[in-house]
Formats: C-alpha cells, sequence, structure tokens
C-alpha cells in the first residue's frame, strides 16, 4: 500500500543519508562520529522500550475504563446524540441504512480514544456504504466525507499521547506533571481540523451546512470554546497552563466516574469489563514496541549525523526571513510525517520530546499536533482497499487540505495556550 511504500522510504532515507552525513563528517576529521552515533542506537532502542513499558499500565487503564463505557451503553448514547448532525452531512444515504449507525458509532469511538474498536466500526460503515455505492470501483460522495471525517475528526482525549508524555515526565524525572494538560488546545485544533475537512467536503458536494442541527453542532463548540478561553486569557500564562490541566484531568477523572457509575446502575459485571478492556490495552501498548523503535532508530541516525540539525536549521531561518517566530519548527516534522505514519510521527513527537522536555513549548505543541491528526493516507488505503475502491476521486485533496489547516491550527492554538510558559 502507498503509506507503507512511503514509509518505508523515510526511513531508509533517514538512515543512509544519516550515513553519508556521518561519513562525509570523518573525513572531514570528526573521528568519533560514528561512535556517537552507535552509541545513539543504542540509547534510543533503549529509551524507545521503556517509553513503551511505561505506556502499557496507563493503556490498560484507559481501554479498560472505554470498556466499561461501551458496556455500561454511555458510548451508544453518546452516538444518538450526535447522529441528527450526521444525517445532514450524508444526505445520499437512505433513511434507516445500517451505514449510518456504523459510522456515527465509529466516530464516537474516535473521539473517545477507543482506536481499537473505531477501526472495525470503519471497515464495517466502509462495507455497508459499498452496498449503496453505484459504481464499485469508485469512491462514492458518502464514502468521501466518511474517511474526511475520520481523518480530521475531533479528538475529545487524546489517549495514547497523555499515556507517553506520564512515561517519558517519568523518565525525565518531573514530579507533579500533569500529563493531561493539552487536553483542551488538542480539542480546539482537532475541530479546526474537523471544521475544515467538513467545509471542503461540503463544497464539493454542494451539502447546505446551513441547517439547524449543523449549526447548534458549530455554535455549541464556539460558545464552550469562547466561553473556557474568556475564563482563561487573563490568566498568566504559567497559571494558564496550570488551570487547562486542572480542567483536563476534571474532565477525565469526572468521565471515568460517570462510566464506572452508569455501569454498575445498569448492573453490568464492571470489574470483569475492566478487565476484559486492560487486555486489550496490554496488546495495544506492547505491539508499539517495534514500531517505535525502529523509527526512534532512524531519526536517531539522522539526528545525531547532524542532518535533522540542517533541516530544522534551514525551515528555521525560511521562518525568520518572514519575519514570525520559529520556536514551533522544531515540531513541525511531526505534523508532516502524521499524514503518512502515525508510528513515524510518534517517534518523531518523542525526539522533540526527548530534545527539548516533555514539559517544554515545543513538546508541548508536539504532543498538541500528535493528539490533533490523523494518518491521511493510511487511513485512505486501509478504509478504501476493504472495499477494492481504486478510485478516490478528490479524497485525498479533501483529505491534505483538512490535514494543512489542522497543522496550521494547532500551531496557533500551542502559541495561544503556551508559548512563553
Amino acid at each position: 500500500m502507498l503509506p507503507a511504500i512511503v514509509l518505508n522510504l523515510i526511513w531508509v532515507a533517514f538512515v543512509l543519508v544519516g550515513f553519508v552525513a556521518t561519513l562525509v563528517q570523518t573525513l572531514q576529521g570528526d573521528l568519533e562520529i560514528f561512535s556517537r552515533v552507535l552509541t545513539g542506537l543504542f540509547d534510543t532502542a533503549k529509551a524507545g522500550f521503556e517509553i513503551a513499558l511505561g505506556l502499557v499500565g496507563v493503556m490498560s487503564l484507559w481501554l479498560g475504563v472505554m470498556k466499561i463505557g461501551e458496556k455500561g451503553g454511555l458510548i451508544e448514547l453518546f452516538g444518538r446524540l450526535v447522529a441528527p448532525f450526521f444525517r445532514r452531512v450524508f444526505p445520499d444515504i437512505p433513511a434507516g441504512h445500517p451505514a449510518s449507525g456504523s459510522i456515527v458509532m465509529n466516530v464516537s469511538a474516535n473521539m473517545l480514544g477507543l482506536d481499537n474498536a473505531a477501526t472495525p466500526l470503519g471497515l464495517k460503515a466502509m462495507q455497508e456504504l459499498q452496498e449503496i455505492n453505484p459504481r464499485k470501483d469508485t469512491a462514492s460522495d458518502p464514502m468521501i466525507m466518511f474517511l474526511v471525517l475520520n481523518t480530521a475528526g475531533i479528538t475529545l482525549i487524546p489517549t495514547s499521547v497523555i499515556a507517553i508524555r506520564q512515561s517519558m515526565a517519568m523518565q525525565q524525572g518531573l514530579t507533579g506533571f500533569n500529563a493531561a494538560d493539552i487536553f483542551l488546545p488538542t480539542l480546539l485544533s482537532t475541530f479546526i481540523s474537523f471544521t475544515a475537512g467538513l467545509i471542503a467536503v461540503a463544497a464539493w458536494q454542494r451539502i447546505n451546512l446551513l441547517c439547524a442541527p449543523v449549526l447548534a453542532f458549530f455554535a455549541g463548540f464556539a460558545l464552550l470554546m469562547g466561553g473556557l478561553y474568556a475564563w482563561l486569557a487573563p490568566l498568566p500564562a504559567a497559571a494558564m497552563a496550570q488551570m487547562i490541566g486542572l480542567l483536563g484531568s476534571g474532565i477525565i477523572v469526572s468521565l471515568i466516574a460517570l462510566f464506572v457509575g452508569a455501569a454498575a446502575w445498569r448492573r453490568v459485571d464492571v470489574y470483569a469489563s475492566f478487565v476484559e478492556g486492560a487486555r486489550e490495552g496490554f496488546g495495544v501498548a506492547v505491539q508499539i514496541i517495534p514500531y517505535l523503535i525502529a523509527m526512534l532508530a532512524a531519526i536517531s541516525v539522522f539526528r545525531t549525523s547532524g542532518c535533522m540539525d540542517y533541516l530544522v536549521g534551514g525551515i528555521g531561518q525560511g521562518v525568520l526571513a518572514l519575519g514570525l517566530n520559529a520556536d514551533f519548527v522544531p515540531a513541525l516534522p511531526v505534523g508532516l510525517m502524521k499524514t503518512l505514519s502515525g508510528s513515524g510521527a510518534r517517534g518523531l513527537m518523542v525526539d522533540v520530546m526527548t530534545t527539548y522536555g516533555v514539559d517544554s513549548f515545543q513538546g508541548r505543541l508536539a504532543a498538541i499536533i500528535q493528539g490533533s491528526t490523523e494518518t491521511t493516507f493510511y487511513v485512505l488505503a486501509v478504509y478504501f482497499g476493504s472495499v477494492n475502491i481504486t478510485r478516490m476521486r478528490y479524497a485525498v485533496a479533501c483529505g491534505l487540505i483538512a490535514d494543512f489547516v489542522g497543522l496550521v491550527g494547532a500551531i496557533w492554538v500551542g502559541y495561544l495556550f503556551y508559548h512563553g510558559t
């Protein structure tokens, strides 16, 4: 598939370009550069494993809680609440068709961080949309809308990013670190990406978004974000960051309590449900290890050889030439990679946090970008490939529009909330 081929080329390029740069520096008299590159490889492999090991507990905890919410019926209830909105943006799906339910459940699972549940639901939705697709090799309008909203979808809780930040904070010896302080900025960033994707597809398909359910959705979110920002804006930068962390933590803990309470009310075996989900979380965390180490190793060669500094420095000089602040540049590769590969972007995010610190502006911005953007090419390839769609029409263009606007939005939000803290 295209994403796998592109990722392979990027991985090979990181290693070989780094090797050539190392060789050139050796010929120029730096006789210790190969030793530094090798040491960096070993250190990176160790760090990747330690990060993934710390991730096991947090992912097991969260997926256990999500399983409780699923069996307690709250995720299904959430799906019903957003159903009127989705009926308006998918006008070509017949009323009562099962694809509508699968789409709502897929988007709901993505919003709540249930990646393992979202993918099967998404594949099911694609199969059901294919049933009403008149041209079986060509993406239909509902398919494209679904794919773009899926790749640019709102993420309420960036579970894995929070877990990685917490693990790295422990590794870096930070005490009292609040890994959930990116909750509100990430939510705002994902909404920007979601809005861009929705408008792009709606304009292409000539869907009227000026209707009550859609306007109510946007108005409600805008009022919520506006109110929160009006409350937080007068605060000093450090106090704002602290309050965002308190808000994020409070909402997440309250959500956990709500899930447990609702499941207990419905007489669900809460403990058994948690254990079932925790097993899945353990598997997810363990599966990340080889991908994380692979990408971190290639990045290590690229960085230790000096190539990453040249790349980031070149972009930084271009930004400064435009008269802009360049503090965001080190986190920019995360957003560029995320379009191609989630694991690759995860590795770059970890690299930024390792280099600048998990509590730095660059570390926070990298986390916001990672938590608020999606792997567009991967999602398009997997979902369209599952139903043998070979003609994607304008799906890629709309997906990339959402990615670009989302990346710019994430950088803007990062400056808004964290620059100067």
